[in-house]
């Protein structure tokens, strides 16, 4: 086992190495937002999904975009808004009066970065169009099925201060999202690098890193870093803390309403193995369950009225869930 385990650090550490060059590109674009940087990476290589939360401004759009122009890959971005329809998404099949047959058009969700901007700005019919992409890789359009491009990557982007006008995204749609992300200001120091490099009329044009077939080989590794019986049960334990909180003796339980999903304990896992292998390990630890377990648990906890009318958020039910469930 030991040996195995080594060998499992090797290769974690060969494909972290091809993903320092990726976060040093980008950070000649985007100053600061490292942990958010992280997270999309991670994301990328556990073959999932992120729901981005943030106010206008601090660049989700130009970070999704500049991940996807150092990676050698197609990028598409659909701004969502109320008069959107399903097939300008998906596609839709044109008729050809020349040879009187129907043409598949293909939309815009056929690319490999897909960036879905203010997606709560289209109305649920609209939203829906991407269940199907996101879990099964592949849309169906008028009755004929087309596989996407692999590997297949969605970032949809919340405003959490406007809500007028916006339809909320349903739970099963939420749960397709490997992690809620929420994306803060920057600091004082990163605000000022943001106006050198934005304001002086110098542009730096970021370069292609890292190739689509790059991440496919370290997709491939994350599922098989090690994880012990231990981690494994840790992680049950974290999610069954959710839906039966009075079990634990998790404080502030009775504002919970609903609690997570078994996509939650998946994304728990590939969360945990991504975390280790971009520092190198071969191996899963606590620690790593712990650093992602906000972010997978976020969209995945009902609170209840009161919770709302007390100003209970789910952060701070997650962080008591992580302190009261025993650490193997």
């Amino acid at each position: 086992m030991n040996e195995e385990i080594q060998s499992l650090t090797t290769r974690a550490k060969e494909c972290a190495d091809l993903l320092i060059p990726l976060e040093h590109e980008i950070g000649q674009v985007i100053a600061g937002q490292k942990p958010i940087l992280e997270r999309l990476i991670m994301a990328i290589i556990a073959d999932g999904h992120v729901l981005l939360e943030g106010v206008p401004g601090i660049a989700k759009t130009l970070m999704i975009k500049t991940l996807a122009q150092c990676i050698d890959s197609g990028f598409c971005r659909i701004q969502f808004t109320p008069d959107l329809l399903p097939a300008d998404i998906t596609g839709t099949k044109i008729y050809n009066q020349q040879d009187c047959t129907f043409k598949t058009v293909k939309g815009p969700v056929f690319t490999q970065f897909l960036l879905a901007d203010e997606i709560n700005r289209a109305p649920p019919k609209v939203q829906s169009a991407l269940l199907e992409a996101m879990q099964e890789r592949q849309v169906t359009i008028q009755g004929e099925t087309y596989e996407l491009p692999d590997p297949f990557f969605v970032l949809a982007t919340e405003n959490p201060i406007e809500h007028e006008g916006t339809y909320p995204l349903p739970e099963a749609q939420m749960d397709r999202f490997m992690f809620k992300v929420l994306m803060g200001y920057p600091s004082k120091t990163e605000e000022l690098l943001i106006l050198d490099r934005f304001t002086e009329g110098i542009h730096y044009h970021p370069k292609s890193v890292i190739t689509a077939s790059d991440i496919k080989k370290i997709q491939a590794v994350v599922p098989i870093i090690y994880a012990d019986l231990e981690i494994k049960k840790y992680i049950t334990a974290l999610v069954d803390g959710t839906r039966n909180p009075t079990d634990y003796q998790i404080p502030l339980a009775s504002y919970i309403r609903y609690g997570a999903s078994p996509r939650a304990s998946i994304y728990l896992m590939l969360g945990a193995k991504a975390h280790a292998l971009l520092r190198g390990r071969g191996f899963v630890l606590p620690d790593d369950v712990r650093a992602v377990a906000p972010d997978v648990l976020r969209h995945r906890i009902l609170l209840s009225y009161l919770a709302e009318a007390e100003e209970i958020t789910v952060d701070t039910i997650i962080d008591q869930i992580i302190k009261t469930v025993p650490v193997p």
